[in-house]
């Protein structure tokens, strides 16, 4: 009965040892347990934020390079646009020369008109009708006289002076630019009045029109407007030269 008695004993005290035994490591894996999960955490946020930090340096390097290949597409605009400029100037320049725009300026305005006061009936044998009537080579004359004065641009009756213009004469028709015009025939010149005016000097065609029977007028003006040319520049057999 003893012996029963001491083998109980020592089997309970064995099984609290067991117990303490198991408690006690229960709680040792519970706290480490508990640690481990907080370093997981922590390193877990690290990594987070060491992403972040590489994701925000990335962005700001993009955005450096975004900010430096916007600087460069303004700065080729900037030249683009004053090469647009240059080269709206120099298409306006062209155009001018050829007659495509209309112009204002200073100059002078020179009028030849038939003398309609004389008549066949009251000339002389000697005489002939056709020197008070205004012809194409009076108005080509002229023109080229107020070219050679330092007229910029030319228009007869509205008509612009190009180079492909014609005046050619048909009985008493003028016709210019394919249009025909009658007299009066007001020729408006842009440039130097003071240049263009000296036309009118002695011995000039102006004098020999006048003198024919002729009316001449010459006027300086500071506003004398110049219409584009209407009609078409042929280019059918011009090219660019290889």
């Amino acid at each position: 009965m003893n012996d029963k008695k001491q083998i109980a004993i020592a089997i309970g005290v064995m099984c609290v040892l067991l117990t303490s035994a198991i408690v006690v490591q229960l709680n040792t894996i519970k706290e480490a347990t508990k640690i481990v999960g907080t370093s997981y955490a922590e390193q877990g946020l690290k990594d987070e934020v060491l992403r972040w930090k590489e994701n925000s340096e990335s962005l700001y390097k993009t955005l450096e390079e975004t900010e430096e290949e916007l600087e460069k597409v303004r700065l080729e605009a900037t030249q683009e646009n004053g090469r647009g400029t240059e080269l709206e100037e120099e298409l306006s320049n062209i155009n001018k020369l050829l007659g495509l725009t209309e112009l204002t300026g200073s100059g002078v305005i020179v009028t030849l008109s038939d003398n309609n006061n004389v008549t066949s009936e009251g000339l002389s044998i000697e005489e002939d009708i056709n020197s008070y009537v205004v012809h194409d080579e009076d108005l080509i004359s002229v023109v080229n006289e107020l070219y050679n004065a330092g007229a910029e641009a030319i228009s007869i009756n509205g008509q612009r002076l190009v180079s492909t213009t014609a005046i050619t004469c048909s009985g008493t028709v003028i016709t210019i630019n394919g249009i025909k015009l009658n007299s009066p025939f007001e020729i408006r010149a842009i440039g130097n009045p003071e240049s263009l005016y000296s036309i009118e000097r002695t011995g000039g065609y102006i004098e020999l029109m006048r003198q024919g029977g002729t009316i001449v007028e010459t006027v300086k003006s500071n506003n004398i407007t110049v219409p584009k040319f209407s009609g078409t520049l042929p280019s059918k057999y011009m090219k660019n030269a290889e």
